[in-house]
Formats: C-alpha cells, structure tokens, sequence
C-alpha cells in the first residue's frame, strides 16, 4: 500500500484547482463541456463553471469568475501541469517540481498577487481534495444529464448547487459546524477581489483580401481599408477583438465549433461601393435587418435598384446600422420607400432637431414684475431694527 502524508492549510492560505469533462443538454442537444473545479483547503468550499472548451482564456475567466464567487483571492493556488498553464516541465524523470509557467498565466497571478504552485508530475494526492471531488461533482451535478437553454443559466444553476450543498453538509473535519460557516470564516481572511484581469490570448494575423482573419478555426471580419494589414487578434471567452496597434478596429461575438465566418456588413461598405454587383451574392449582405431586407426587395424590383439600395446602405457608414434600419422601418410604415426619403429619415435621427421654445400662455405671465431690491427688506423689520 502508498502512504500519504496528511495535508493542513491555514485559512486564506490556498485553492486548488483542476478540470474535468462533462456532458449537458444545452438548448435540447447533448454537449461535452469543460468544467473548472475551485476549491478552497481549508473550508473545502467549491466553485465549479462550465465552459465550451479548456482554453487559456477560459482559465482565465474561471480564476476571476471563482476569485468573484469567494468575494476575495487566497494566497496561493495549487495546479497540475495543463499546457494552459506551464510551458515546460523540467526533471521529469525525477518527478521534480521546477516549472516554466506560461507567461500570461503568471500575468493573471501577479495581477492578484498569488503564488503558483505546481503538483509533482503523477502526485495528483498534492491536490487530492479537488481530485477527489471531481467524481463527486459529476454524480451530484451532472447525473442526470442537467438540462438549460445556455450555458449562463447553467453556470447561475451550479453556482447555487455549490452553495447549498456546503449549507446542508458538515465540514469533513470540523464535524459541528458546516462547510458553509467555516466558509463565512475563511472568506473574511481572502485578500480584496479587486480589479479584474483582462484575461485575453493574443494572435497576430493577416487580413485577406476578402477582409478576414482567421481566429480559433473560425473567420471575422474586419474594415476593408486592413485588407492585407497584420492584426492583433484578441480571444476572450463570449468576444474577439481585433486591433490596429492600439485601436479596436472591430469586435465580434466569439463563436465555438470551427469553419463559420462571421460577418459585419458595415466593414465592406468601402469595396460594395465600388463593386455594387456584389450586392446580391454578396455573404455579408445576406442576414441583413428585416426592415432593410425589405427596402432592398423593394428598391431592386425597379431598374437601377442595386445602385440605389448601395447609396442606403452607405448611411450606415456614418450612422450605423441601427439608426438605418429605423430610418427603413419608418420609410415602410409610410409606404414612401425611396433612397431620398430614407437618407431624409437617417439624418433626422442621427442629428435630431432641439426641441422648441416653451411659451409661456399670456394669463400666466406677472403682471407686475419683481423688483431685486433688498433696502425693501428692512421696511418690513420696523424702523426699531433699522441702524
């Protein structure tokens, strides 16, 4: 048989953290997830969330989403070796512990003043709570399969799942009390949750000629003028941010799975000026608003109908897309669909006119007005106060 050495922390002291793989029914359809498991040593409370893949940018989310949830940072975090999380692993051979963190992950640590620390290579007994755990979160969490629409109401779920069961059971030492008081013990001494870590991993890429760039097996535009420009492309969990030394020059949702492109039609608007015959085949231009989707329909139906809907679409170069598809909705409840009209509407929007001048109805104005006159003061004191 292996013999352990007993474990002890201090309160505040640490967390140890890991993942694990699980399967979900988002929004009626069966997902494997990945699942980051917090928990703190010595009150043994847990933080668990879910997140479509194990990303360095979804660690990051996790740490400061868990550091949220515990309303403060312990002092040190235990870790097993993920790539997410250390480059190089040195003696290996030797089961050493000398360790070459990757450098945004030590970025993320610095920023909460935290101290990494890493598990023996095959001694996961040096995190052996969290491990532990693991299984037990599958059967208390996820068997049955859970079922939600997204993975935020997921997340809100767990979140409460974690909190009650710490409320109704005993802390596995401290036998009288639960792991929820000695929780309310232990956050008290956890280091202010500050301010957050931009938890972003950054590429640098190239923008095609069709004014895309290809992030996470997936491609998003960006303004037609970067066209064969070299970009920064920064990955966050839910967005990606594209920018031009230090100007965001676009930003898009971010979106999982692999080989979808993703499109902002206003980046295009520069070459659909000059190409307007790419109007109808065009892929930016094919979800458009409904509004504007049926001013367009109703432009082309005449001769000249692309060059007119392109001199629309211009608009939104200037006024965004909001305002023109208001400026369409409003031009179609008129039944006045024309590009004079709309570019009318769009400019009155954007720049609304102040409002009028309140007049004041002759009954109400004074009759005799007043006089800013305070010697008037004293004749109401009595000549008796007045020195």
């Amino acid at each position: 048989h292996q013999a352990f050495i007993p474990l002890s922390f201090r309160p505040g002291e640490a967390y140890q953290f890991d993942w694990s793989s699980e399967t979900v029914i988002l929004d009626g359809v069966a997902m494997a997830i990945k699942v980051a498991h917090f928990r703190l040593t010595y009150s043994r409370m847990s933080f668990v969330r879910a997140y479509p893949r194990e990303t360095q940018e979804m660690v990051f989310a996790a740490h400061q989403e868990a550091f949220l949830a515990f309303e403060g940072v312990p002092e040190r975090g235990i870790y097993d070796n993920p790539k997410t999380i250390v480059d190089v692993v040195y003696n290996r051979s030797r089961k050493g512990q000398e360790r070459d963190f990757n450098r945004r992950f030590l970025a993320l640590m610095n920023h909460y003043l935290i101290r990494p620390t890493a598990c023996t290579v095959a001694a996961g007994w040096e995190k052996g709570q969290v491990e532990n755990k693991v299984g037990n979160i599958r059967e208390w969490f996820f068997t049955p399969l859970p079922r939600f629409e997204t993975l935020d109401q997921l997340n809100a779920w767990l979140w409460e799942r974690c909190q009650e069961r710490a409320q109704n059971h005993a802390h596995p030492e401290q036998k009288t009390r639960t792991i929820w008081a000695v929780f309310q013990e232990e956050k008290a001494l956890l280091r202010p949750f500050q301010a957050t870590f931009d938890g972003y991993v950054e590429d640098r890429v190239r923008v095609k000629s069709t004014c895309l760039i290809s992030v996470d097996r997936n491609h998003y535009s960006v303004p037609a003028e970067w066209a064969g420009e070299w970009v920064r492309a920064r990955r966050y969990v839910d967005r990606i941010v594209v920018l031009m030394e230090s100007a965001v020059i676009a930003t898009h949702a971010r979106r999982m799975g692999r080989d979808k492109t993703i499109t902002d039609p206003q980046h295009y608007l520069q070459v659909l000026e000059r190409k307007p015959g790419a109007l109808r085949n065009g892929l930016p231009f094919q979800k458009l608003p409904r509004a504007i989707t049926l001013v367009q329909e109703h432009l082309q139906a005449k001769a000249g109908g692309d060059k007119a809907f392109v001199e629309v679409l211009l608009a939104a170069r200037d006024h965004g897309m909001d305002i023109l598809e208001t400026a369409c909705a409003m031009a179609l409840e008129q039944k006045t669909v024309t590009v004079t009209v709309i570019l009318n509407l769009v400019h009155r929007l954007a720049h609304p006119l102040p409002p009028p001048p309140q007049q004041t109805p002759e009954a109400l104005h004074l009759k005799e007005e007043p006089t800013a006159d305070c010697s008037r003061y004293d004749t109401l004191r009595g000549k008796t106060y007045v020195h």
